[in-house]
């Protein structure tokens, strides 16, 4: 079933660590802290994981508060969210404020059914981690006019993925956590892309849609950046269930 704890944890910022160790092939997470009302709120950030699987991260910084009209009005906590659109939940395939443009979605499309037809790849590959188009898309990022909603996806190394994140961590005057709640205790975890898992996998049956975890930070001059994090596992063509085309 899709994730039955679904929602947003807001905040301030209070602190931020990382796993003491990064041994190369491992789990490896960073630690963020959130102030609100009722308590310090715990988010583990799933930045590396076994070569096997591997992560990636992307960064749109081009928003502004006004993407966040449906969870901006909420007091600071957390706030369970309906899996849909009006909400404020976040679906990185279906947000408006975090889709590829359709040149950019055709081009990786393209690229992954040419794979796709080289060669087979079993259920648990990477075959969704960045692709040329994200590489063509990062070198259009660094334009000094770049064009519209260009936001490569990066393979993440465990402290690339934190050392961008960190800095907005610092300087943002609220941070919205979007993920599960904890069953215990304050805290939000599944802080990542929660559709698209390969059938037959552990994760496939919580797919769903309008339901993605991220950290988004809003700073006092009206700028706003989601950090998204996915597995290479994880597709980015789902259907209306969550599950991968």
């Amino acid at each position: 079933m899709p994730l039955p704890l679904y929602g947003v944890a807001i905040g301030t910022f209070q602190a931020f660590a990382r796993d003491p160790e990064h041994d190369f092939g491992q789990w490896y997470h960073g630690h963020l802290t959130l102030a609100t009302p009722t308590g310090a709120y715990q988010a583990a950030l799933d930045v590396d994981a076994p070569g096997s699987v591997g992560v990636s991260y992307r960064l749109v910084d081009g928003l502004r508060t006004a993407d966040l009209a449906a969870v901006r009005q909420l007091p600071d906590g957390f706030h369970a969210l309906a899996s849909h659109p009006t909400s404020g939940a976040l679906d990185y395939v279906r947000s408006p404020i975090l889709r590829d443009p359709d040149w950019l979605r055709r081009l990786k499309a393209a690229i992954l059914r040419a794979v796709a037809a080289l060669q087979k790849q079993p259920i648990g590959s990477t075959a969704f981690g960045p692709t040329v188009a994200d590489r063509l898309a990062g070198l259009l990022h660094g334009l000094p006019r770049r064009p519209t909603g260009v936001y490569p996806w990066v393979a993440s190394d465990g402290d690339n993925a934190l050392d961008v994140l960190e800095p907005h961590l610092r300087a943002a005057e609220r941070i919205y956590v979007f993920g599960q709640r904890f069953t215990t205790g304050l805290g939000v975890h599944d802080v990542h892309l929660n559709q698209g898992d390969p059938a037959g996998s552990q994760w496939y049956d919580t797919d769903g849609i309008w339901q993605d975890g991220a950290v988004v930070c809003e700073f006092p001059d009206g700028r706003v950046i989601v950090w998204q994090l996915k597995f290479n596992t994880q597709s980015l063509n789902t259907d209306a269930a969550g599950h991968p085309l």
